[in-house]
């Protein structure tokens, strides 16, 4: 969040320096794939697990706008949701099986954007997302909710008519700083997100004013 805040101050304090020429608002689709590891802590023991995944989603964004500047803010409405991952182990002759689900929710984005040419377009800013956890282990261990901090780099192509109307076609790549909770039953075992990143596509429709 202290991320998120300093971005917007610098980039309100930059705008408040010109007269901003325009707002857009508009909403987009995406989709992407993503991966991440995830690793439980109980003691000595040490167990990891690759997860990868296609998603969905859509979300709306507004933006000032200046000559070929822009700073904005987009946010998915809804909860993405991993898939389960089941995770089987040998313990003391016998086979546990752990399962772990994910939901993303309150995903935000604040960036800045760059029209290289009329239509050519790069875009780059920082994300915030609560991340809650849903699982059923073994080891009888149980984590907290946590919030996660990202970046986002983008490249688009930018469509506009005499009307204000304008379409997107945009590819980005996202990664989230990685993350470690300490379980709520027991102070020794922890879990850790690692290495969450993705890319997707995204198409958008606005206007702009």
């Amino acid at each position: 969040m202290k991320k998120i805040i300093i971005f917007l101050l610098g980039s309100m304090f930059f705008f408040s320096q010109a007269s901003a020429a325009g707002l857009n608002i508009g909403i987009s689709g995406s989709a992407g794939v993503f991966h991440a590891t995830g690793t439980e802590v109980e003691a000595t023991e040490e167990a990891s697990e690759d997860a990868s995944g296609k998603v969905g989603w859509a979300s709306g964004f507004v933006e000032l706008t200046m000559d070929r500047l822009a700073i904005g803010i987009e946010i998915v409405p809804g909860a993405l949701e991993s898939e389960s991952t089941l995770n089987e182990q040998s313990d003391g002759g016998s086979v546990v099986t752990n399962t772990m689900q994910v939901d993303f929710e309150n995903l935000y984005s604040t960036y800045v954007m760059l029209n290289v040419t009329d239509n050519l377009y790069v875009r780059g800013g920082i994300m915030q997302v609560d991340v809650v956890t849903n699982e059923n282990l073994a080891t009888g261990s149980a984590y907290g909710d946590a919030d996660l901090e990202g970046t986002i780099v983008a490249i688009g192509y930018d469509l506009k008519n005499d009307d204000g109307l304008f379409l997107r076609i945009e590819g980005n790549y996202m990664e989230f700083d990685d993350k470690t909770l300490t379980s709520t039953t027991n102070s020794d075992n922890t879990a850790s997100l690692k290495g969450l990143e993705g890319v997707s596509g995204k198409i958008s429709v606005g206007k702009s004013f």
